[in-house]
């Protein structure tokens, strides 16, 4: 195996200067008006679709006009109602939410609608989890879920916009980890209302640990299935009770300058889960979450030579504190290709670039590009790979990975990873493929990564380096064993 990498001694290189070469190796454009969508779809390293956005009639319907009270006391559950189906029947438009404090419980979409959050709104889920039905789960069959605080299926023309705010009162439904918060917020949360598991590690809301056999039925917060024309433009949603933002089966999706938020102890907080999807923009949103930041998921029967997630942008955002700001996984068997990820900052997330399944619940992931990276401060890898990823549950015990099914074997190949730059990481780059399925094909090219350790491969082939940089605190730049096949060409 060639190891001519150039390596330095310590990290202090980096520091002295190996990141003043940014500016003229990436090859970005030469003005922040050029990256618009528009431009990022044209120069899209696949065919990529032009993605249909919802409009709307120019008439507009306030929920004050349907009794609204905007006291964070009154709950308005029928006035949101009374104003999106007198929205509905008119043909579609506005539905407005002016400047206030308004409590309510779930907002059920219609077609044909955009939910507008003027400045100063601020919807307030209530904590009443009555309010929060069991309906039939999608797709049929005996199971069942919580009604979301939003929530739509089989819609088309949808839309949440303004620069308001959507607060899902999570924190009233999430369980804790003892290891994830201070000692006071600990001690806080032992003398409110909630309960502890039985080895006193996790702390629940409620009268029951779930963690001894109750099921946890919390509601992602923002939950559309089936939709076709979605856009989400300017608004925050903030404090989930699970997933944020979480589209599934959905085609045509827009998010623009959408700001995420959950607290980085939030159990199971994703921020943005794009679940087989199709014809997706993120565009500049922000996201700091207590799970995976921006994440690409899918599941089901792929259709004959196709796959159930594709062609996806993800262009100019900044994902903060979360478990990686851009995942893959870890259900992919429903297959995914056509993705693009450029000028994104990561900082201070767990993982960077994080691409992760296991078995029984991987499919193929190819036709992958993603360039112009830069991140800062990455606890773990700056970039990883890795096919014995273990989905646990709060309070769930870990199994052998090698005792998974067999069957849905992962499988990731053709990633194309370029313009990659990281200032402090545990590990610049990890590959665990399987034995049966290595991963493959992996070409990364003109990246510089300062870390404690270098590349570190197992079961994995025609892994391709071309100029990467590795500046390693200490140990070699290269780690591969005899199942992986690392080649520098520089």
């Amino acid at each position: 195996m060639k190891r001519n990498l150039t390596i330095a001694g310590s990290l202090l290189a980096l520091l002295a200067g190996d990141l003043t070469s940014l500016s003229t190796q990436a090859q970005a454009p030469t003005g922040a008006a050029e990256r618009t969508i528009p431009y990022y779809i044209s120069r899209a390293s696949f065919q990529m679709p032009t993605v249909l956005v919802p409009h709307f009639p120019a008439r507009s319907f306030s929920i004050l006009d349907y009794g609204a009270v905007g006291d964070g006391q009154t709950l308005n559950t029928a006035a949101f109602e009374k104003a999106i189906q007198a929205c509905a029947a008119a043909g579609g438009g506005r539905v407005i939410v002016p400047p206030g404090l308004w409590l309510t419980g779930p907002i059920l979409f219609q077609s044909n609608i955009d939910l507008h959050l003027e400045q100063g709104a601020q919807v307030q889920f209530t904590r009443d989890h009555s309010q929060y039905p069991l309906i039939p789960a999608p797709g049929g069959g005996s199971s069942q879920l919580i009604t979301s605080p939003i929530f739509g299926t089989n819609l088309q023309n949808i839309a949440i916009t303004g620069e308001g705010i959507l607060d899902g009162a999570g924190d009233s439904w999430r369980p804790v980890k003892k290891s994830k918060v201070t000692a006071a917020q600990w001690k806080g949360l032992l003398s409110s209302w909630g309960t502890l598991s039985p080895d006193g590690e996790i702390w629940w809301p409620g009268k029951e640990a779930i963690g001894n056999g109750a099921p946890d039925l919390r509601p992602y917060m923002v939950y559309f299935i089936n939709c076709k024309k979605l856009l989400l433009e300017g608004v925050t949603i903030r404090n989930s009770p699970k997933f944020v933002f979480y589209p599934s089966k959905c085609q045509d999706l827009t998010m623009d300058r959408v700001t995420i938020f959950n607290e980085w102890w939030a159990q199971n907080g994703d921020g943005i889960d794009i679940s087989a999807c199709k014809n997706v923009i993120i565009y500049r949103c922000t996201v700091s979450a207590g799970d995976d930041g921006i994440c690409m998921k899918s599941s089901g029967n792929p259709p004959a030579g196709g796959v159930n997630l594709e062609n996806v942008i993800v262009a100019g955002c900044t994902v903060y504190h979360a478990h990686g700001g851009f995942v893959i996984g870890s259900n992919t068997d429903g297959g995914m290709r056509h993705i693009e990820v450029s000028d994104c900052n990561f900082i201070g997330t767990d993982i960077g670039l994080r691409f992760k399944s296991n078995m029984g619940r991987g499919g193929l992931v190819s036709e992958i590009y993603i360039h112009d990276i830069f991140m800062q401060d990455i606890v773990n890898e700056a970039i990883l790979f890795d096919t014995y990823y273990e989905d646990l549950p709060a309070g769930a015990v870990k199994t052998s990975a090698k005792a998974a099914p067999r069957e849905k074997t992962p499988e990731f190949r053709d990633f194309h990873i370029s313009r990659v730059y990281c200032n402090g990481a545990k590990t610049a780059i990890a590959i665990t493929g399987l034995p049966q399925m290595p991963v493959s094909r992996i070409f990364f090219d003109n990246m510089v990564i300062s870390s404690v350790k270098g590349l570190v491969a197992t079961q994995a082939k025609e892994i391709d380096l071309h100029q990467v940089k590795l500046i390693t605190g200490k140990g070699p730049s290269i780690q591969a064993d005899s199942t992986a096949e690392v080649r520098s060409r520089d």
